[in-house]
């Protein structure tokens, strides 16, 4: 029990850092703090108000939604006492990059011989796909990636029936999670199935099928999730998912210290005893606190910004990619705003970076006159980046194209997005070095890149990393 009083800080207070303290309090750990440079908890969660025909209402400029595979965040909700039973329903429809709706997946709408055929191709596909990843990859459904380099699986479980249960195995097929989702796609003979992969995941700001490994693409949107995601039975929360993460963290033992940015870390040198001296900067000024384990939830490719950083790390973290999503909350003139979610399918290709791919509408009673977010990626591997004020421009322009002029825009942001590497440093082992260096100097990593951009891989992989090292 003597570890339990061991003084933890978590740089952090998003999904990765209040699960972190969750799970440590679990295990019966009181000492910790968590430090966040923002006025709140919960990261990319984020639910602004707004009040609309005088009513306060929520909307989300980040995460939106869930599903039943959504295991370490329904054990957040939980302990926070949060439930996604109250939710507003998701809806959907399909616009061409002209604004036009268009109806890709229904036979009866459109109507032509080479519809039908592609959709009937779609879903010999769709079939072929979940048996390959049952028996070709069986393992893939694990949260992270550790030993998939090499051709194995070691991780907490995504199965529906045994969730985060650990299970380890080897499967060399596994290496062709390292490909680009596309490519992985052609040599399975399953490349249709983009079609449906392309709208939950790059419109969501997860970047393109020809540049990401594949391991993100299918332990994110597995199987199962995917089919969720199709079939819209998917989870939401009336407060918004910022809520989640607010619950939790009041009943933390020890909330989320907000406005304290950690702005230097000093680790003893490795085999040397001491405390690691964290300094925090909020408006009382710097002081210096002392812990004996740290725990980063932040981008590791900024922890060189602010900490000792070895020179392994530096070079590890230097191969860090993120995506960079522009979304704005976008407000209508009255009784002129959509009545339903839109992806606009052509704008998520690499050829049209900086487009519009999606808007989301929140509110069904609220008619045309729900505020909405608008998002665009601006950056893909090879290509010179979108200029940030040609995306908006270039956003504002698909809107109204789909019959939507922007009056006003609103919560306007560019984030920085699904932190991931290149398929060469994936195939090159760079998780298998990253857990390498886990608990060295007493230091541990956690946050998005740790398994995927979402929340629930997020949470997850802190489920993991106190599991294995607390």
């Amino acid at each position: 029990m003597a570890k339990h009083n061991e003084r933890v800080c978590i740089i952090g207070g998003g999904p990765a850092g209040i699960s972190a303290a969750m799970y440590l309090e679990k295990k019966g750990y009181r000492n910790y703090a968590v430090y966040e440079k923002l006025n709140k908890v919960g990261g990319k969660s984020w639910s602004p108000t707004l009040t609309v025909n005088g009513e306060e209402r929520t909307f989300e400029t980040g995460a939106i939604m869930g599903a039943k595979t959504y295991f370490a965040v329904h054990e957040v909700e939980e302990f926070g006492g949060e439930t996604h039973d109250d939710g507003p329903n998701m809806r959907r429809m399909y616009r061409d990059k002209d604004g036009f709706v268009i109806h890709p997946f229904e036979i009866g709408e459109d109507f032509s011989v080479s519809k039908t055929l592609g959709l009937l191709k779609l879903k010999r596909q769709m079939k072929k796909l979940v048996k390959l990843m049952n028996t070709k990859y069986r393992g893939y459904d694990t949260y992270g990636h550790i030993g998939v380099a090499k051709g194995e699986f070691y991780g907490l479980s995504k199965e529906v029936d045994r969730p985060l249960h650990r299970i380890k195995g080897r499967n060399p097929n596994l290496k062709d999670l390292a490909l680009p989702f596309s490519e992985f796609c052609r040599i399975n003979g399953v490349e249709e199935v983009q079609r449906i992969w392309i709208g939950p995941y790059t419109s969501f700001g997860y970047g393109y099928f020809d540049e990401i490994p594949a391991a993100y693409v299918m332990k994110y949107l597995d199987t199962t999730t995917a089919i969720e995601f199709v079939n819209m039975r998917l989870w939401t929360w009336k407060r918004g998912t910022q809520s989640i993460y607010e619950a939790a963290n009041k009943k933390l033992q020890h909330p989320a210290i907000l406005n304290t940015e950690v702005v230097k870390v000093e680790r003893p040198a490795e085999g040397e005893k001491g405390k690691i001296k964290v300094t925090i900067k909020n408006d009382q000024g710097e002081q210096v606190e002392e812990f004996d384990k740290l725990i980063v939830t932040t981008p590791l490719d900024w922890f060189k910004d602010f900490a000792d950083a070895r020179e392994d790390e530096k070079a590890l973290f230097s191969k860090i990619i993120h995506e960079k999503y522009v979304d704005f909350t976008a407000v209508f003139e009255e009784n002129g705003g959509p009545d339903i979610s839109g992806y606009i399918f052509d704008n998520m290709t690499s050829d049209r970076l900086g487009h519009a791919m999606v808007y989301y509408h929140r509110w069904e009673d609220l008619g045309s006159n729900c505020p909405c977010p608008v998002y665009a990626l601006r950056n893909h591997t090879g290509d010179p980046d979108v200029p940030y004020d040609e995306t908006i421009r270039l956003m504002e322009e698909d809107m109204k194209l789909c019959g939507f002029p922007v009056k006003e825009r609103l919560f306007e942001q560019e984030t920085y997005y699904c932190p991931h590497v290149s398929p060469e440093d994936y195939a090159d082992g760079w998780y298998d070095k990253l857990d390498a260096m886990q608990g060295r100097q007493n230091t541990y990593y956690a946050g998005e890149i740790l398994s995927f951009g979402d929340m629930e891989d997020t949470c997850a992989s802190s489920r993991d990393i106190v599991g294995r090292f607390f």
